[in-house]
């Protein structure tokens, strides 16, 4: 199984606190947020992780290393493009069934195990909260995704996709394809959800929800999303990054 992480984006967000290094290099009790994901993924037997980056890429060398189970691609144009260009860049390097996730989410690892077994073509996870305007919220009818993007109403959701996914190399062909679609419609601005609707659209694959409950998760968008994180961490996260 391979891994991509999107780790391309500088975090202006939330630059206050970043002094000028890349968001997922903030740190959660003493360790970088990218490296708690590469002992989650390492620690489930991901054989490869693409790490996607853009801003400071020789940051992520320099603190990885060069390792035969990391590779890296850079995006040039970072600061042009969102999500969907970081994935149009990494993906021809995804060959086998993978884990999609952002550099600047922590997950608990039991998510990731219920992940490998849940079945589907595609599997997204989502936190069934009552969702805000800045949340990538996600509809689905009888367990199958229907619809994911930001702009639906906030009550029409069943909550907030984490930004982690489980995507069958089944899928691989059409993805690769709807996002050049994506980018050929000069949508350069979308998230790498995009994509994924128009394969929900055509209704040609399982895409399937699950629900996390009330486990940890926490994408660090804003000051207080790493307050929380660092109050709330999982132990099952702490443990791995601590004993890889």
């Amino acid at each position: 199984m391979q891994a991509i992480i999107m780790a391309a984006g500088k975090g202006s967000r939330i630059s206050r606190l970043t002094n000028e290094n890349p968001k997922s290099f903030l740190e959660v009790r003493g360790k970088k947020l990218i490296e708690y994901n590469i002992a989650v993924l390492k620690k489930l037997g991901v054989k490869e992780i693409v790490v996607v980056t853009g801003y400071r890429e020789e940051a992520f060398r320099e603190l990885l290393g060069d390792r035969k189970d990391i590779r890296y691609i850079y995006n040039p144009f970072y600061e042009f493009v969102n999500v969907i260009g970081s994935f149009y860049m990494g993906q021809e390097a995804l060959k086998e069934d993978f884990f999609y996730l952002h550099a600047d989410t922590l997950a608990d690892v039991t998510i990731f195990e219920d992940l490998i077994k849940a079945k589907g073509d595609i599997v997204l996870p989502y936190d069934p909260k009552p969702c805000d305007s800045e949340a990538m919220k996600l509809r689905s009818e009888n367990h199958r995704v229907v619809e994911i993007n930001k702009t639906m109403r906030n009550e029409s959701a069943d909550g907030e996709f984490i930004g982690i996914a489980k995507i069958s190399k089944s899928v691989l062909s059409q993805l690769k394809e709807k996002t050049i679609d994506v980018l050929k419609e000069k949508r350069y601005g979308e998230y790498f959800e995009a994509a994924l609707q128009k394969i929900m659209d055509e209704g040609k694959y399982d895409v399937t929800a699950m629900s996390i409950g009330d486990r940890f998760w926490a994408e660090i968008d804003f000051e207080e999303d790493y307050n929380r994180a660092k109050k709330e961490i999982s132990d099952s996260l702490l443990e791995i990054a601590y004993t890889s």
